[in-house]
């Protein structure tokens, strides 16, 4: 036989569903998964993001609101996106699908540091926010570290997973007794954030390791 090439029929809108899909399919319910596989034909590659409105999102599902959104929250529980809130009744929310669940490089990040502070302090409150066992409260001391973090230039991405670092040692804690009650905001990772910029570890620790916490988290959650 000659050589027979592979040819996508639509290429357009083409998604890369390769490991990152795999492990959300092995912690997703049935319908959280589908509205997983629907966030990521949509959104943007360079960053993993779109806007989005339950009621948009229920109708072009097929789905009740109320559905939606017991899904999405699925999908936060498990690490897999981080949402932020619409302003106002007439502005869409935004989400944003995890590093580890997305195929893409986002590179949107170092614009992100080289010239927009404020986004930069929205993503990593959205970091913090995707973790169960930290405050939900993004105080005035988590907004001036973040800013310092700007300014000291570190990458987001150190900051990511110097948050998931520290999530998985404080859910080991939890989990056995030896620590009681959430972590309370940024600070606590700021030494984890240190030894994860001097750290060199493949992107497939830090995969397993988001899984691991994902699964820490529905067995801390589990035990409350």
């Amino acid at each position: 036989m000659g050589d027979q090439r592979i040819a996508l029929k639509n290429p357009k809108g083409w998604f890369a569903a390769g490991r990152e899909v795999a492990r959300a399919l092995t912690l997703l319910s049935d319908g959280a998964f589908k509205v997983y596989v629907h966030l990521c034909l949509r959104a943007d590659r360079s960053s993993g993001r779109l806007n989005i409105d339950h009621g948009g999102l229920a109708t072009a599902l097929g789905k009740s609101r109320r559905s939606i959104v017991k899904y999405v929250e699925e999908l936060r529980e498990h690490g897999i996106c981080a949402t932020r809130e619409a302003v106002n009744q007439h502005k869409d929310g935004e989400i944003e699908i995890c590093d580890g669940f997305w195929p893409y490089v986002k590179t949107n990040r170092v614009e992100e540091v080289g010239d927009d502070a404020a986004s930069y302090v929205e993503t990593v409150r959205r970091f913090l926010d995707a973790r169960k066992c930290v405050n939900q409260v993004f105080n005035p001391a988590d907004a001036q570290l973040a800013m310092r973090m700007f300014r000291e230039q570190v990458e987001l991405n150190y900051i990511e997973r110097g948050i998931l670092l520290g999530c998985a040692r404080r859910y080991v804690a939890l989990l056995n007794g030896t620590a009681v009650g959430p972590i309370s905001g940024l600070r606590y990772f700021s030494s984890v954030i240190q030894e994860v910029r001097a750290l060199q570890i493949s992107d497939g620790y830090w995969d397993h390791l988001a899984s691991r916490v994902a699964k820490f988290e529905q067995q801390w959650a589990g035990g409350k």
